[in-house]
């Protein structure tokens, strides 16, 4: 039986030991983007248990993640948390193994031009250490 703060846990070797087993996936829609039709990027990221043990996740305000949209010269054009209040409500998940959560968000498009290439960044302010980034390309 694995130790839950073995090396061996699958998933992402995080430096933090607790964090082990968690895998963070990011789905962009529509794809292309095409701007002339979208004004909002639906973002979902889906943090997936792959390990043995449950994880806790402890946070100090209600937000949960974070949303980078990146040109491709890799400088953030809009924050998620720029457009929604954050409130000093603690929390507390448990992840456990085989369970997943899964946040539903959008960003804005206003920032991106046709024919260039993007990335949506997902992360977890308070354990950056998890996150998933995703390229896509606008229309023209």
């Amino acid at each position: 039986m694995l130790h839950p703060f073995s090396s061996s846990a699958p998933g992402p070797q995080y430096r933090d030991p607790r964090l082990r087993g968690l895998v963070l996936d990011l789905k962009i829609a529509p794809q292309p983007v095409k701007l002339s039709e979208v004004r909002q990027l639906e973002i979902r990221a889906i943090l997936n248990n792959v390990g043995k043990y449950p994880v806790t996740l402890d946070f100090t305000t209600d937000q949960r993640i974070e949303i980078y949209l990146r040109n491709s010269a890799e400088a953030i054009l809009t924050k998620w948390s720029d457009n929604h209040a954050v409130s000093e409500k603690a929390g507390t998940i448990v992840v456990n193994p085989d369970e997943h959560l899964e946040y539903r968000e959008s960003i804005a498009t206003r920032e991106m031009t046709p024919n260039k290439v993007f990335s949506a960044e997902v992360f977890f302010p308070k354990y950056p250490e998890i996150r998933a980034r995703q390229k896509f390309m606008t229309a023209p």
